[in-house]
């Protein structure tokens, strides 16, 4: 079966993209679409996890997500952040968006190189703070192994939900190919469409647990990134489409 539509489950890029470049290219119709949005909790559900944000001296942020939630939360509590707070985040992008919230220069931010585990010198090195973890209620099993090995006193704040979007108006089968970032993408399509037939339709998923989470649903995975062959994801389409439609 040749693929001539595919449906990507993350909203529609702002400019230039590679598979804007893909559709084109190959000549298919490529649509996106969220299959999952953020829903931030208020103050009174933060106060229900017995969260007192005076209480602490630094905060861990892994997303922007994290930040706009965290700041958002301490106008409700009417909680001033004090210009002595120490923040350590994950990359370089996420510190540089707190400048949205805080005059960042002003402030003790540290950042890592990419992924969670990268902060450990930094959580070392900074390891007398009392620090929050504004997260979401799905959290990476590496973020607290990271934590505690580092041997800091962290706490978790779930500030925010991932929720499934409401996807009724999509008619998903008249797709050749859906493609997944997610376990919650995963959740998201079966509880839209619970009685979706995969056939011989493809599946395509980003990581070893959006691949679990698929076949745990049983999806059949046709297409999987990142490879040593094709690091993106629209490398491995590329790849895949490039195959079935000689």
């Amino acid at each position: 079966m040749k693929i001539k539509s595919i449906l990507v489950s993350q909203p529609a890029p702002k400019e230039s993209s590679p598979y804007l470049e893909l559709a084109k290219k190959e000549k298919i119709k490529i649509d996106f679409r969220p299959f999952i949005h953020i829903e931030g909790v208020d103050a009174k559900d933060l106060r229900t996890q017995k969260i007192d944000l005076s209480q602490y001296t630094g905060v861990i942020f892994t997303s922007k997500n994290a930040i706009d939630n965290y700041f958002r939360l301490a106008q409700e509590m009417r909680f001033t952040v004090p210009d002595t707070m120490r923040y350590i985040c994950q990359s370089e992008a996420i510190a540089n968006f707190m400048q949205k919230h805080i005059v960042y220069r002003k402030r003790k931010i540290s950042f890592g190189e990419k992924t969670f585990s990268d902060l450990t010198p930094l959580l070392k090195k900074h390891n007398t703070e009392k620090y929050l973890l504004p997260s979401s209620d799905v959290l990476n099993d590496d973020i607290p192994r990271t934590l505690d090995n580092a041997g800091v006193d962290w706490t978790r704040a779930i500030m925010y939900r991932t929720v499934c979007s409401d996807l009724t108006d999509i008619d998903i089968n008249e797709y050749d190919m859906l493609v997944f970032f997610s376990p919650q993408g995963i959740k998201s399509l079966k509880q839209n469409f619970p009685n979706y037939e995969q056939g011989d339709k493809k599946i395509a998923v980003f990581g070893p647990t959006t691949q679990a989470a698929a076949e745990e649903h049983g999806l059949r995975v046709d297409v999987m990134a990142p490879t040593k062959e094709s690091p993106s994801m629209t490398m491995a389409i590329e790849k895949y489409v490039r195959s079935l439609n000689k």
